[in-house]
């Protein structure tokens, strides 16, 4: 008889972390620059760039630890995984890693959703100092503060690093983090995707500000060739980071459909799920299906400045047309990424502070889908002063103009929930109140710019810009302020100053108006956007306008403020539930956690049912354990 001898057990651990991830981006980087001027056939400073910008961040994701796993299962070794916090020892286990665990790769979703706000309150603040610079510049009509050149690369920056904030804003930090607990789930379906599209983020920023050390970029956010094809190595920052930001849509909007289609708690029906879910739900849809074709333009783009294809280069037989049909495919369900997220924040809120049900809840979901649906035939109203294919000009205009009647829907809901209502005006009202303020200017003036006539008049000049502005800062903004007032108790386990919070609201909501309203005026009176010279005469209303975008930056930081203060300077704890809603993530324990329930809840209503005798508790906590799926 053969003894068997003894097996070796073999274990992947590589040493990995923040600071492994950084020390592999930088080689990376040269190393990229390297192959591509040696390999670069046309032009060797585009290839070297754009190619040390993907080995830079394969390198970064390969320090985090995202190599280990499937390494590990590759090579059939028995892995140490990054912890995920599903067995009996997780809390321990979590207590042990501490704060370190932001700074390093967690499948942990409320570790994730925190990683992503503040990395979106870092970037909205760069973003902010740019449009500060960007009002600066427009006290004199003329271009001695800001050069023409220098103007349109600043233009350039705050745009794009503003889009990249509003595509994650509120799905990042707060879809992450609370679309688990609402809907009675351990975790996401896919927790290593989840990391993916939170650790794309960050390099994507840095890449993008690593445009200004090549001179910028002279497209604004649009990129149009030819003057990207013509641009320097800033542009090569633009094409990089803004396919990282269509990859974290893409993992994104995978994760969040397969979450909430397969992980829901026992009884937790479709006609169950809170409005902020349905607003990722659709939300997701959108990105899963849009930023793809971004990422497929913006590949053409960079074969064009690299290998000299001519997708885009009209005397070499391409489009420029094709671009900005592409792009804009992408752009304006983009818009929707933007305000469908904030428009379920809107209605999960409203009915908790108005202790009434939610005034038509399917007529509500039914308004999401619908947006959801007409913003894939809205995108050539970008298109109208480009000249292509006057013939399609009455159809876009109808159907922007139907794509109006959801967005009403979900408007009416709303009203309609505050009608007679008793309503408890907290900080997070207020913002929602404001929104729906904002967001009915953004909507009137969308109209003009949706019908022909006045569009090719309007489309150029600050009137578009003002908006826009409305439609994104005054709706998805407001929207992201109020879910930070409401939900950061649950969070981070304290209560921001409700004193300071009313200030901040009133003092934003003023200065906003106060920066915006005007600027359809100067659209009116045709002053151009993205140029640093304007008519004398609108000096005047420019400088108030000014005036008004430092006090606005000032109630941001007003904002900062009071999350520093209450996060880091207040001792006493958030009550599990301050506001005394249904919502189910509001049932669970403050701090949340681990493992969101010790037992899988079996849902037994809705979490609206204000006002309605014999209303049923919204869980029955006693439910199965492990149970998934259901509805």
């Amino acid at each position: 008889m053969v003894v068997p001898s003894a097996v070796t057990e073999r274990h992947l651990a590589l040493p990995t972390g923040l600071i492994t991830a950084i020390l592999l981006a930088i080689p990376g980087y040269f190393f990229g620059v390297w192959l591509g001027t040696l390999f670069g056939l046309f032009d060797d400073q585009n290839t070297g760039v754009i190619l040390g910008y993907g080995f830079a961040v394969i390198g970064f994701l390969i320090g985090l630890g995202f190599l280990n796993y499937p390494l590990g299962r590759l090579m059939g070794w028995n892995m140490q995984p990054v912890p995920v916090y599903s067995d009996v020892d997780a809390v321990a286990a979590a207590a042990r890693q501490g704060w370190t665990r932001y700074f390093s790769l967690s499948l942990d979703h409320k570790v994730i959703g925190l990683q992503y706000l503040v990395t979106i309150l870092i970037m909205l603040l760069f973003g902010g100092i740019g449009a500060m610079l960007i009002r600066t510049s427009l006290l004199v009509p003329d271009a001695s503060i800001t050069p023409p050149g220098q103007y349109i690369m600043l233009i350039g920056l705050h745009a794009v690093m503003m889009i990249f904030i509003t595509s994650a804003v509120i799905l990042g930090p707060f879809g992450n983090y609370l679309v688990p607990l609402m809907i009675g789930a351990r975790r996401m379906a896919f927790p290593r995707l989840e990391a993916l599209s939170f650790w794309v983020v960050p390099p994507a920023a840095v890449i993008l500000a690593a445009a200004i050390f090549w001179g910028g970029f002279p497209t604004g956010w649009t990129g149009y060739p030819p003057l990207s094809e013509q641009a320097g190595q800033g542009m090569d920052s633009y094409i990089v980071g803004f396919v990282l930001i269509a990859i974290a849509l893409v993992t994104s909007g995978i994760n969040m459909l397969a979450t909430i289609i397969t992980m829901r708690a026992p009884g937790m029906t479709w006609t169950r799920l809170p409005m902020f879910v349905w607003g990722i739900f659709t939300t997701a849809i959108l990105g899963l299906l849009a930023a793809p074709v971004l990422a497929t333009a913006l590949i053409q783009l960079a074969l064009d400045r690299t290998v000299q294809t001519s997708f885009f280069l009209a005397s070499n037989g391409g489009s420029n047309y094709l671009w900005e049909n592409l792009f804009w495919f992408f752009g304006h369900p983009e818009v929707y990424i933007f305000i469908l997220p904030a428009f379920g924040i809107i209605m999960d809120i409203v009915p908790h502070f108005a202790r009434k049900p939610l005034w038509g809840y399917r007529t509500g979901v039914v308004g999401l889908f619908g947006v959801t649906l007409l913003s894939w035939f809205v995108w050539q109203h970008h298109l109208f002063v480009s000249g292509i294919a006057p013939v399609l000009r009455p159809f876009y205009m109808l159907s922007t103009e139907l794509i109006s009647i959801p967005t009403g829907i979900i408007f009416l809901v709303t009203l309609g929930t505050l009608w007679r209502a008793r309503v408890w005006y907290t900080v997070p009202m207020l913002f929602c109140m404001g929104f729906l303020f904002n967001f009915l200017i953004g909507g009137i003036s969308g109209v003009y710019l949706s019908d022909v006539p006045t569009d090719v008049t309007l489309h150029g000049s600050y009137f578009s810009m003002a908006h826009f502005h409305y439609t994104i800062v005054g709706g998805e903004i407001f929207a992201m302020m109020a879910a930070c007032y409401y939900w950061l108790p649950k969070m981070t386990g304290k209560m921001l100053s409700p004193t300071i919070g009313r200030v901040h609201f009133w003092v934003m909501f003023i200065a906003f108006n106060s920066t915006f309203f005007p600027l359809f005026i100067a659209g009116i009176l045709d002053m151009p956007r993205r140029v640093s010279v304007y008519n004398p005469a609108l000096q005047g209303l420019n400088q108030w306008v000014t005036y008004s975008a430092y006090a606005l930056f000032g109630s941001m930081l007003l904002f900062a403020a009071n999350l520093i203060y209450s996060w880091f300077f207040v001792t006493r704890p958030a009550l599990a539930n301050p506001w005394q809603v249904r919502g189910l993530e509001w049932q669970v324990p403050t701090p949340v956690p681990v493992n969101n329930f010790d037992r899988v809840p079996l849902i037994v209503a809705g979490p609206y049912d204000y006002g309605i005798p014999n209303a049923r508790p919204v869980a029955d906590f006693g439910g199965l354990v492990g149970a998934t799926g259901g509805g």
